[in-house]
């Protein structure tokens, strides 16, 4: 009989693991999926605008400060952010100040900060990974005028 009673409860307990295993992946899988879902496209935090105009990528030049981040190919081709003192989140979620709708894109997936009168791009643990100028970033690297940063199918740069 205690056997019975043992086993019973250790198989009610396995299932207990295992349909809270289920619902955690359940929950992981939908919130990668959906994260960045909705309709809005560029959200802009205070002090930084975002206008959607056309132009062909300009060319690197020493000397001179970025003031605007460029969407050169993807979805969201012709899009500029205007840059100001604060970072630039780049990602599927709803939050991020430039929303992507990549497939290729992570919820979260890269950061433009600016230091010391530059832009520093940071990968935030992204799966498929943010490339520099077909560089992957492993760190916070500064970002040169006119050099193209790819998420996924999405190219950026930095304009004067």
């Amino acid at each position: 009989m205690p056997q019975e009673l043992v086993l019973t409860v250790a198989r009610i307990g396995f299932l207990v693991l295992l349909w809270i295993f289920v619902f955690t992946v359940v929950g992981v899988v939908r919130r990668d999926l959906f994260a960045g879902s909705r309709s809005r496209l560029v959200a802009a935090p205070r002090g930084i605008g975002a206008t959607a105009v056309g132009g062909r990528p300009a060319k690197a030049k020493r000397g001179r400060a970025a003031h605007q981040l460029v969407v050169t190919a993807g979805a969201l081709a012709g899009t500029r952010i205007t840059l100001g003192e604060h970072p630039i989140t780049i990602g599927r979620a709803e939050d991020s100040t430039l929303v992507i709708t990549d497939d290729y894109a992570s919820a979260r997936h890269a950061r433009l900060v600016p230091r010391a009168g530059q832009w520093l791009l940071e990968d935030l643990g992204s799966t498929n990974g943010t490339y520099l100028d077909r560089e992957k970033v492993t760190g916070p690297t500064p970002v040169p005028l006119g050099v193209p940063i790819r998420i996924g199918r999405t190219a950026l740069e930095l304009r004067p």
